[in-house]
Parts: C-alpha cells; structure tokens; sequence
C-alpha cells in the first residue's frame, strides 16, 4: 500500500464511522462484561481468601484455588470457542456483541478472583487479628475490615481486569464477536487495509491509557495509608 493510499484510507469518513460503532460495541461488551466478572469474582475471591485466613478450611480452599488454576490455564482463545454451545444456549446465538459476553465474563472472573484474593493478602496482617480479637463475625470481617482497606488494590484490579477484557474483545473479533477486534480482522486484515488496522491499533491503545488512568486516580483517590 502507498503511502497516498494509506493517507486516502487515513481521512476516510467511513473509517472514522466504522471505528466509532466498532468502539461503541467494544465499549458495551468490556463493561458488562467487567461488571459481570466482578459480581462472580469478588465473591469468589472474597471466599477463597477467608477459607485460608478468616475462617480455615483447607479442603474448600485447595478446592477452590484448584478450579480457578484451571479455568485460568486455558487460553482464552480456546475457551471462545469451547464456550460456542453455552453460548447459543444462553443468548440464541454464538456470534455479536452480546454473545461475546459470556466467554468474555467466564474468561475474566476466575482471573479476578485471584486478584482479589492478591489484594487482601497484601494487607497488614495485623488487620484480621484485631478483627478476631474483637470477636467479629466472618461476615463483619469482609464487610468492615477486609473490602474496605482492599479498596484501592480492588479498584487496580478491577482496572487490570477491564484492560484484559480489551485485549479478550479483541479476540472474540476472530469468531465474529464484533467490536474492534471484529473490524480489524474482517477490513484490516482479510481485505488487507492497513488504514483500518492501524485506525483499531490507536483506539485500543487510547482506550487502555484511559482506563489505566483512570483506574490509577480513582485508586489514589480512596488509598488510605
């Protein structure tokens, strides 16, 4: 491609259009699908975390951190596909945005929940023996004590696992789960028209500096020590 061709591509309205509606769709599926891995993952890892610390019970915990171990070792790639007849049984179809969304969430929540589970382990120990000290309850444990002094690391987390999702999206695009990764899979690179491929490369680095800034002041802004 010249470069009088790539600049043509580059000034193209329907560019900008098809980068916007792809952005949009990206955008939908990374927050719910975010908002869907933290509703399964925090309590999972809030859980996994109280059957080693809070309230031992060996057999819970290794069975838990065994099955999140396995869903995290399977790449993501082949979950998409894997995932095809759960898919069309949930959503009546295995392609678009919203079907994207289920591997999208069972992709990301058992890696959330090892990061919430990071995140209360990287608290003062002294926290949960004041809390057993004053006889509280697991319950009031969680509530006053753990999630609130997690908040910040929790909000990273939250943070780490809305830019892998990103990345996920993207992948779904190769199985027609739309979004960005769709458009540069189906323009960019089967049509090879490095203007659209190289236009998805800039948004999704845009959309992650965005996220990761955010994340990182919204953090800041509940750090209490």
């Amino acid at each position: 491609m010249s470069l009088t061709t790539l600049y043509d591509g580059l000034t193209s309205w329907s560019l900008y259009a098809n980068l916007l509606q792809a952005s949009v769709e990206t955008l939908y599926m990374v927050a719910v699908s975010t908002l869907l891995a933290i509703l399964l993952g925090l309590p999972l890892g809030t859980l996994l975390f109280s059957s080693r610390s809070i309230k031992p019970h060996p057999t819970l915990h290794r069975s838990l951190a065994a099955f999140i171990n396995f869903c995290r070792s399977v790449p993501f790639i082949i979950l998409l596909v894997a995932l095809i007849p759960v898919t069309r049984f949930l959503v009546g179809t295995s392609i678009g945005i919203n079907a994207a969304i289920v591997p999208l969430t069972l992709g990301a929540a058992p890696f959330f929940a090892r990061l919430v589970d990071n995140a209360y382990q990287n608290l003062p120990r002294g926290l949960i023996e004041t809390g057993n000290a004053m006889g509280a309850s697991n319950w009031q444990m969680i509530r006053h004590i753990l999630l609130p002094e997690a908040t910040p690391a929790l909000i990273q987390a939250i943070t780490v696992t809305a830019i892998t999702l990103v990345n996920y999206s993207a992948m779904a695009g190769t199985v027609g789960g739309g979004g960005l990764g769709d458009l540069a899979i189906r323009y960019g690179y089967q049509r090879f028209d490095v203007s659209v491929m190289l236009g998805t490369i800039i948004v999704l680095v845009v959309l992650v500096q965005l996220l990761q800034i955010g994340g990182d002041k919204l953090a800041k802004h509940f750090q209490r020590y």
